[in-house]
């Protein structure tokens, strides 16, 4: 699920902290960001995040890890009912800052 916010003043990834999401790695343009649902790493959110002008959001949910050693796929869904309601609750953080 993409969405794009305005930029607030403040710090970004301390923002995502508070709604339970960690730093992961940066590659290239994009910071990534996950936030684990259970105990284990999956399910988990993740979030491709591009910092330009405006803030860029890629939300989606990864069910569980790649199947095969070094393979980048994985089972993950891009729109639904649960990612509604997860971009819905980071716009809310960030409105008015």
């Amino acid at each position: 699920m993409k969405f794009t916010l305005e930029k607030p003043n403040k710090n970004i990834p301390n923002l995502l902290q508070e709604l339970g999401y960690r730093f992961y790695a940066q590659e290239k343009k994009e910071s990534i960001f996950l936030k684990r649902l259970g105990f284990g790493n999956y399910p988990r959110f993740h979030i491709y995040l591009k910092n330009n002008k405006d803030l860029h959001f890629n939300l989606h949910l990864d069910q569980k890890k790649p199947i095969y050693k070094g393979a980048p796929a994985h089972s993950a869904e891009y729109d639904g009912e649960i990612l509604k309601k997860e971009a819905e609750r980071i716009k809310e953080k960030f409105k008015g800052l």
